[in-house]
C-alpha cells in the first residue's frame, strides 16, 4: 500500500508540473490515473475584480468583485434586469458583451485574453438558460469531441479523439447515474428537446466535462417543481465539491442539494449584500423588498435597466 500511494504521489507531483510549465493538463488516455482525480486534486481559483460590463453603450455591471474557490459553492441571486446572466456570459465571453473595465483571472492567468473556446478548454464551463439547438450533431459525437478538448487543451482539430469504447463506457456510466435513457445520446443536440430535456442536456455535458469552475444559469427555469428538485439532484451527484458552482437562480430548489457556501445579491450590476445559505433562504421567503430599500442607489440603477430593457 505504501508504495502504491508513493507512486500515485508522485504521478500528481509530475501533473501538476506539467501544468505549471505548459498552462495545462495533457492527459493521455492509457494512463491509469483518473482525470477526475487529477482535477479534484488541484486547488483552482476563478476572480473577478471590478467587472464592469456594456452592452452596447448600456452599462449592465458596475464594478463587480467575486472569488471563487475550488470546491465552493456560490449562489447568485437577484430581481430581473439585475445583470445575473451578463455577469455568467462576460465570464464565458460572449461578443455582445464589452468588458469596459476591470480584470477576470483563472489560476492567475487572463480570462479576458482567451476566446470562448479557450475558456472552455482551461476549465470553464457554462449552463446556458436557453441552450442553442444544433440539427445534424448527435449529442454523443459533440460530447467525444468536447471532452476530448477539455482533458487535451492543446489538441488540434483532426488529431485523435478519446477511443470509442472508452467514451462509450463514461457516457453510460455518466447517463445512467443520471437516470438519464442511452437514446439520449443518439439524438442532435437540443434539437426538437423539451425544456427540461435541454437542461438534462446540460447537465450531462458538466458531468463529462467535469469543469474546474462552473456557471448554471437559471437551470431551474421553465421547469416544474419535479424537474428542478431532479436538477438538484443531478448536480449534487455530479460532485459539486469537485467543481467551483456558481449558481444563478431565483429560487431556493435548485440549491435544495447544493446548499451555497456564499450567497450574493445583485442589484443594478452590482454585488450589494453577501451571506450564507441563510441569505438565499430569505430571499426565497420574503423577497428583494428589505434589499431594495437598504440599496436605493442600485435600486434606482436597476429600474433604470429595466426601463431601457423594456423600451427596446
Amino acid at each position: 500500500m505504501e508504495t502504491t500511494v508513493a507512486n500515485l504521489l508522485r504521478r500528481v507531483s509530475r501533473r501538476t508540473q506539467q501544468i505549471k510549465r505548459h498552462g495545462a493538463l495533457d492527459t493521455t488516455y492509457n494512463d491509469s490515473l483518473p482525470f477526475e482525480f487529477l482535477q479534484s486534486s488541484m486547488t483552482h481559483v476563478l476572480q473577478i475584480k471590478n467587472l464592469h460590463v456594456s452592452v452596447g453603450d448600456k452599462p449592465i455591471l458596475r464594478g463587480v468583485n467575486l472569488t471563487l474557490n475550488h470546491g465552493e459553492t456560490h449562489a447568485l441571486m437577484g430581481p430581473n434586469g439585475s445583470g445575473k446572466s451578463t455577469l455568467g456570459l462576460a465570464i464565458m465571453g460572449h461578443p455582445g458583451y464589452e468588458v469596459t473595465d476591470g480584470s477576470i483571472t483563472l489560476d492567475g492567468e487572463d480570462v479576458l485574453a482567451m476566446s470562448p473556446d479557450e475558456r472552455a478548454r482551461a476549465g470553464i464551463f457554462m449552463a446556458f438558460q436557453r441552450p442553442m439547438a444544433v440539427p445534424g450533431v448527435k449529442m454523443a459525437d459533440f460530447l467525444r469531441h468536447a471532452t476530448t478538448n477539455v482533458r487535451r487543451p492543446d489538441r488540434k482539430e483532426g488529431e485523435e479523439l478519446i477511443p470509442m469504447r472508452e467514451f462509450r463506457k463514461e457516457l453510460k456510466e455518466k447517463m445512467a447515474h443520471l437516470r438519464m435513457d442511452e437514446e439520449f445520446a443518439r439524438r442532435y443536440v437540443n434539437d426538437g428537446f423539451s425544456g427540461g430535456e435541454m437542461k438534462r442536456a446540460e447537465i450531462l455535458q458538466l458531468a463529462m466535462l467535469q469543469p474546474k469552475f462552473a456557471v448554471l444559469d437559471e437551470t431551474d427555469s421553465g421547469l416544474d417543481a419535479d424537474a428542478v428538485r431532479l436538477a438538484s439532484e443531478s448536480i449534487a451527484e455530479i460532485g459539486h465539491q469537485k467543481m467551483g458552482l456558481l449558481i444563478i437562480t431565483h429560487h431556493d430548489k435548485l440549491l435544495e442539494h447544493n446548499p451555497p457556501q456564499y450567497t450574493h445579491v445583485m442589484l443594478g450590476g452590482r454585488l450589494v449584500e453577501t451571506g450564507g445559505s441563510e441569505l438565499a433562504e430569505e430571499l426565497h421567503r420574503h423577497g428583494y423588498d428589505r434589499i431594495r430599500k437598504a440599496y436605493p442607489e442600485a435600486e434606482a440603477a436597476n429600474q433604470e435597466m429595466l426601463a431601457e430593457e423594456a423600451a427596446v
